[in-house]
């Protein structure tokens, strides 16, 4: 019984420990990671959702603008983070043609919209569904960005929260193209 007892307990131990560095990696690697380039610059999937106001969003109504798609959820502390940085980017470079669009991964809009107001976004924000999370590779944990160029096409994508001055850094070469 007690070897029994030992070896359940090693098990469990064992499955804690690959959980734990699994999922430690998974974090520590999307907090300091520079952007992912996709490599193959896929064309971003195309989507139809509403806004908040219940306004169509389509991601090919911005072909044309650097887009930077941005999967997120109110109750995701690394995204309470980025945002007002987003909301900065949106207000600084708008003229030169960025438009950020926010994907709440959120279970309904009521949260989004107290939390939209909250922290005066300047940009679209619709919630998201399975579909549009698929078509993106599956977000499987947040925030998940995307920076899409003008002719539609995947540039990078950003696992986990990113360092504004690297994502900045990306836009603005984008915007240069």
């Amino acid at each position: 019984m007690r070897k029994t007892s030992l070896a359940l307990i090693a098990i469990v131990l064992l499955v804690a420990v690959i959980y734990y560095k699994l999922g430690r990696r998974s974090f520590t690697s999307s907090r300091s990671s520079h952007a992912l380039a996709t490599g193959s610059h896929a064309v971003a999937p195309e989507f139809s959702l509403q806004d908040l106001d219940g306004k169509p969003l389509d991601l090919q109504s911005y072909r044309g603008k650097v887009v930077l798609l941005d999967f997120w959820a109110t109750w995701c502390a690394p995204c309470r983070t980025e945002i007002p940085h987003f909301v900065k980017l949106q207000s600084q470079y708008s003229d030169q043609g960025l438009q950020i669009i926010g994907i709440s991964m959120d279970d309904g809009a009521k949260p989004v919209r107290q939390f939209y107001q909250e922290f005066k976004m300047n940009y679209p924000v619709a919630v998201g569904n399975e579909q549009v999370a698929e078509a993106y590779g599956g977000v499987l944990g947040l925030p998940v960005t995307f920076l899409i160029g003008r002719d539609g096409r995947i540039a990078a994508k950003f696992t986990g929260a990113v360092e504004i001055a690297t994502l900045e850094q990306a836009i603005q070469a984008e915007l240069a193209q």
